[in-house]
């Protein structure tokens, strides 16, 4: 698998970055019987690793906010990429369409009710999250300085509300309405502040870890198309695609070869 130049959507005006260390995450518990199963495979940069983008430098008493904000060097998540195994994070993976009617027994109510969005030394964290129309996201807050969230959703009312200082309470938003792509959501505040919500009416979707892997269970066993997307580039597909079709068989998981992205499309032009 490739990634194809037409399939690129307009690109930000962000930079390439190395990955920091992060907590590795639990293996998935697998859902694979005699009617269901699972898809696995990775995203891996295909050449040299980029050295990370500082967007705000440490103690730059220009920083909005700098107290908070330029407490230490923060690094941009636009572009994540594991220096071992050359693995690219926070890739969306997803079915855009699903049979409500078909979803596995134990996937058809969301195992969270909340997910948390907060705000840490002026960064949004997590960076990108899949939400399931049934679910609230509870914006929160961690820092000692106001924030803005604003949401960009297509099909959703879009949400623009300050956050104050240290608060845990949060807000809670809720989506009834399944969005085609990843939702923008900046902070008006700090400009570099950017984060992505994947809002869906179905469980199968998921966002590459650390090490650009990722899986999705659960599957009715047939036929499936998945789309893989990513902020810099939009669709990360083969040929002019928006993303993989797999066979899905029961009792078992279907494991992809590694999906190489060549480094200069993560390029602006």
């Amino acid at each position: 698998m490739t990634l194809s130049r037409a399939c690129l959507l307009p690109l930000l005006a962000v930079s390439l970055i190395s990955a920091a260390d992060a907590p590795a995450k639990k293996a998935p518990v697998l859902l694979n019987d005699g009617q269901h199963g699972s898809v696995s495979g990775q995203f891996l940069l295909e050449g040299a690793v980029p050295k990370p983008e500082i967007i705000v430098k440490q103690g730059d008493p220009a920083a909005k906010d700098a107290s908070v904000c330029a407490a230490k060097n923060l690094v941009s998540d636009a572009l994540v990429i594991d220096p071992k195994t050359k693995g690219i994070r926070h890739i969306f993976v997803y079915i855009r369409k699903f049979d409500a009617t078909k979803i596995h027994p134990k996937l058809k109510d969301a195992a969270k009710q909340d997910l948390v969005f907060d705000q840490k030394g002026c960064q949004f964290t997590p960076h990108t999250l899949v939400v399931r129309t049934g679910q609230n996201v509870v914006v929160k807050s961690g820092d000692n300085c106001a924030h803005n969230t604003h949401t960009y959703p297509i099909r959703n009312r879009a949400n623009n509300f300050i956050l104050n200082a240290n608060n845990r309470t949060g807000i809670k938003l809720k989506h009834p309405l399944a969005e085609f792509l990843p939702t923008t959501v900046k902070c008006d505040i700090h400009p570099w502040m950017g984060a992505y919500w994947l809002i869906l009416d179905h469980p199968y979707a998921a966002v590459t870890d650390a090490q650009g892997r990722f899986t999705v269970t659960g599957l009715p066993a047939g036929e499936y198309e998945f789309r893989c997307w990513q902020e810099r580039v939009g669709y990360v597909a083969a040929g002019t695609r928006r993303g993989f079709k797999v066979t899905i068989k029961a009792g078992q998981t279907t494991k992809l070869p590694a999906t190489n992205v060549p480094v200069a499309k993560f390029k602006e032009d």
